[in-house]
């Protein structure tokens, strides 16, 4: 533990401290998430001086179990906190990370810790409420030359944002403008408390790296290094933003109503447009775009290749995919059930992403039929209309401009009957008129409905 002395009341705080901290976006709660360490600590007894007492204002602290003294550090934001009157909560997490003591698990249980501090940050907060969050300018140029190092592109580089949506509440930086330096001086000055987290000088860690040899060094050949690169920060933001706008108008003129991208009209775009589309269009399903060394070659693939090598571009938790003149964007599913299931009469029926049930519409005395429900095998045959010549599915599904990859996923459902098979049912997209329909002709009526992700 750092000790400054006895802590000072927190009712002389410089303006200059307290103006981020009083201008805040609109909340109904405030919560700062209190680390420990000197910034955060620093951030709660202003935050403290200006709300504690009003009933608007708590504290987390998020426990990685990872340093020998994470019990000391949380007894001690426990004792801050009852100390500044601030109602604190404690998550305790478990952390996975790598597998060897290399760079490599290092990097991988910095970014494990991260990830679960922030599901906990998105699991507390509440409708209206507002996170505050104590990184400040050296946090910011450290993150900025963290991405650059990685091959991030713009809106990477644009750093963290002041101000962002979490779950139901919203994250904000409000110390973004100042240094360490800065932010010391005045902790030591107010004799302030904090801990010291021993991991911070491990430099296996890349941003420890950064913080403690490189970014040291770097200043005193530029001693405004932070203030650059935050300008810098901004103005990637700024491309970012203007990107993102573009980004947004292309895909008004290239998406159909189910939001898949027309390749003829893509096929017209600069490639650093297409490039720019994609990007975008990926981020606004919440993934992230995969990291590719030749973006030219891969446009290239996915929109000239032929159609029967089924050009795709994956990423984690997706893929993009061509199919009849045009992208789309496919979530990685769980494999649906294999083997042949059965519906029990008036249950539900949890088939992968699909819920089915068997009912009877009327008349109970009629016997229930037996209803199979599998994946094609190939070869099946449908009769869309009762009076009609019956139709290959493989052939009535194309017309229907159904996907392979959804092909794959529907429901095929089957009436055996005296040792005879029938398909009475494709997923939701057809029903035999014997189950479907206000009055269905057996007595029984097949609900099929698909869940959304």
């Amino acid at each position: 533990m750092t000790r400054a002395g006895n802590p000072g009341s927190g009712s002389d705080w410089p303006e200059a401290l307290y103006a981020p901290v009083r201008n805040l976006p609109s909340h109904s709660h405030l919560r700062v998430a209190l680390s420990g360490g000197m910034d955060s600590a620093l951030l709660l007894h202003v935050a403290a001086a200006l709300y504690a007492g009003t009933g608007r204002l708590r504290a987390v602290h998020v426990n990685h179990q990872l340093q020998p003294n994470a019990g000391q550090t949380e007894g001690f934001c426990q004792q801050l906190c009852q100390r500044l009157g601030v109602p604190l909560d404690i998550r305790r997490v478990v952390v996975h990370g790598g597998d060897n003591t290399g760079q490599d698990a290092a990097g991988g249980v910095e970014e494990a810790a991260r990830n679960a501090r922030y599901q906990v940050f998105e699991e507390i907060l509440g409708c209206g409420e507002l996170l505050l969050m104590a990184h400040h300018g050296d946090d910011q140029a450290e993150t900025v030359l963290f991405r650059l190092l990685r091959g991030t592109g713009v809106a990477g580089l644009g750093g963290m944002p002041s101000c962002r949506s979490l779950g139901s509440g919203r994250v904000y930086r409000p110390l973004l403008g100042f240094t360490r330096e800065e932010l010391q001086a005045w902790a030591m000055e107010k004799r302030i408390d904090w801990v010291e987290d021993p991991s911070n000088t491990n430099e296996r860690f890349d941003r420890n790296f950064l913080r403690q040899s490189i970014i040291p060094t770097l200043k005193t050949r530029w001693p405004s290094l932070v203030a650059r690169v935050a300008h810098t920060a901004r103005s990637c933001r700024e491309g970012a933003e203007l990107a993102g706008k573009l980004a947004e108008l292309r895909f008004r003129q290239c998406a159909n109503d189910r939001g898949a991208l027309n390749v003829d009209a893509l096929m017209e775009l600069a490639i650093t447009e297409q490039k720019n589309l994609l990007h975008w269009w990926i981020r606004r399903h919440h993934l992230e775009p995969p990291t590719v060394a030749d973006w030219p070659q891969v446009l290239v693939e996915l929109l000239q290749s032929p159609s029967d090598r089924e050009p795709q571009l994956r990423g984690t938790g997706f893929a993009v995919r061509r199919y009849q003149g045009y992208l789309y964007l496919v979530p990685e599913q769980a494999p649906v059930p294999s083997g042949v299931s059965v519906l029990v009469p008036e249950q539900e029926l949890v088939w992968g992403e699909w819920r089915l049930r068997l009912d009877a519409s009327e008349n109970h005395k009629i016997p229930a039929p037996e209803i199979r429900i599998s994946t094609r095998a190939g070869g099946e045959r449908l009769r869309p209309t009762a009076q009609g010549p019956s139709r290959s599915l493989k052939n009535w599904l194309q017309e229907k401009h159904i996907p392979p990859w959804e092909r794959a996923r529907l429901p095929l459902l089957r009436e055996m009957e005296d040792g005879r098979e029938e398909v009475v049912g494709v997923g939701d997209l057809w029903l035999s008129c014997k189950y479907g329909g206000a009055a269905p002709a057996s007595g029984w009526r097949i609900v099929v409905r698909r869940e959304c992700n």
